[in-house]
């Protein structure tokens, strides 16, 4: 059997559509930081949707994934503090959030989108999707905000 070796990470040429180095994409998701509250499984999901966006300059495909990575999280966190979430699909539970102010209508609008494109992918309507980091950042940050806010609510 031969061993193939991978080259090196390489910058993906697309990054530099929307940042000039790595650090900069680090500037970018360096303030989303899991806070204390958060349940285990919702905070490892969103340390590796925050180090996937990181990554997304090696791998621009990442973006995308760290978008669908980080509604996991929001899923987890909502049906633990919804009472009756049960199995509901999460696009119910978004549009419960929103219709009781748990949500603004933005926070509900990123998250269908995002959840639109998890859809397509793991049923197979959509085989490849890229999100430009400049639009999945926001997305993720949606996905921090509301699992913070959630679990602060609940402490």
């Amino acid at each position: 059997m031969t061993t193939q070796r991978l080259p090196s990470p390489v910058p993906d040429e697309r990054a530099h559509l929307f940042v000039g180095s790595y650090a900069d994409i680090h500037d970018l998701v360096e303030d989303l930081v899991v806070p204390a509250g958060v349940p285990e499984a919702a905070a490892t999901v969103l340390r590796t949707a925050r180090e996937l966006l990181r990554q997304s300059y090696y791998c621009y495909e990442f973006s995308t994934v760290a978008v669908m990575h980080s509604l996991i999280a929001v899923e987890i966190v909502l049906r633990d503090r919804i009472p009756d979430a049960g199995k509901k699909p999460l696009h119910q539970l978004i549009k419960q959030c929103a219709a009781d102010g748990i949500l603004t209508a933005r926070q509900a609008e990123y998250l269908d989108y995002g959840r639109q494109i998890r859809n397509g992918m793991a049923h197979g309507q959509t085989t490849h999707a890229v999100m430009p980091p400049a639009m999945a950042v926001p997305m993720v940050t949606t996905s921090f905000a509301i699992v913070s806010e959630l679990c602060a609510a609940h402490a």
